[in-house]
């Protein structure tokens, strides 16, 4: 009976001095499977500093090592697509590669998927210990918001770090859409999921790459991608506002029939004229990142252009 395959999927964007230290335990984690092969699908997101040379180095000491290496930086979703999609495993794990995804869970995680009774193995941080404040405060308003507006399952604290059966990975790979929300795909595809929850690792070496303004477009994209309460919230505003300005109308028309003062209170006017716009302007916004989205779909671009690969 031939074994099966574990491929290993590892989007990196200037990552050089983690990508040995990760390879070092995920290899000491690997001697432990003895019921399947691993391999290595490294995605280099178009790095400025020796990262594609450190993978090199891999790949020729060890035939399990694959790479592929981007033009540009096309950002994780693009990187974590590529590598999915190079990915000929029979199980399919993604991890970051600064050893914040613990190596040590994949036993645990392979045993859930052989079992056959899941077809996926997700994970989660039950804390956010290093991490700023007010970022972490974010983050759980936008899983609580998400929850609300979006019919996907999306859980607080999940990671990109999940191992997948192959007919998981296909799913994925075929929804080849531009604009990525791999948290809400993950969701969107279904299938049956176990959740495994770790606290929170700090980086084994580097620094992070995601500002709070990148998590911030990033929120915005998986709240386009995956929900249209926006356009319904703009809709409503819309109906209450002419509400408001119905009400008065016949206030003003009244005001001026009894008092016969049609000139006074022109600062409370300029506030609704301001409120008003304002919520106008919101509204167009909401709509243009829709109309964004469609724009760039239509356009049918690739998610990523190779460089190098082997």
């Amino acid at each position: 009976m031939d074994r099966k395959l574990l491929a290993i999927v590892v989007p990196a964007y200037n990552e050089e001095a983690a990508i040995p230290f990760f390879y070092d335990e995920v290899c000491k984690v690997a001697g432990t499977l003895s019921s399947v092969d691993v391999e290595f699908e490294f995605v280099d997101d178009g790095s400025t500093d020796n990262t594609l040379g450190v993978l090199r180095e891999l790949a020729e000491r060890d035939a399990r090592v694959h790479y592929v290496s981007f033009s540009r930086n096309f950002g994780k979703e693009a990187g974590m697509y590529a590598g999915l999609k190079n990915a000929k495993g029979d199980y399919v794990v993604i991890m970051d590669a600064d050893l914040q995804d613990p190596p040590k869970l994949l036993p645990e995680m392979l045993s859930y998927l052989e079992s056959g009774e899941y077809d996926c193995v997700a994970t989660r941080r039950v804390d956010r210990k290093g991490e700023p404040p007010i970022r972490s405060w974010f983050a759980r308003r936008f899983y609580r918001f998400m929850k609300r507006i979006s019919k996907v399952d999306i859980v607080d604290g999940a990671r990109d770090f999940r191992m997948m059966s192959r007919k998981v990975v296909d799913a994925i790979v075929e929804m080849s859409e531009y604009n990525r929300f791999s948290k809400g795909i993950f969701g969107w595809v279904g299938f049956r999921n176990k959740w495994i929850e770790y606290e929170n690792v700090e980086r084994v070496a580097g620094e992070t790459k995601w500002s709070f303004w990148k998590l911030f477009m990033y929120a915005l994209d998986g709240i386009v991608a995956f929900s249209t309460a926006p356009l319904i919230l703009a809709s409503v505003f819309g109906v209450l506002m002419c509400f408001i300005a119905f009400l008065f109308i016949i206030f003003i028309i009244v005001r001026t029939l009894v008092f016969g003062d049609p000139t006074s209170g022109w600062p409370s006017m300029a506030c609704i004229i301001l409120l008003v716009s304002g919520i106008q302007l919101l509204c167009i916004g909401v709509l243009g990142q829709y109309l964004a989205k469609t724009y760039l779909e239509t356009k049918k671009r690739p998610l990523y252009i190779v460089r190098e690969e082997k």
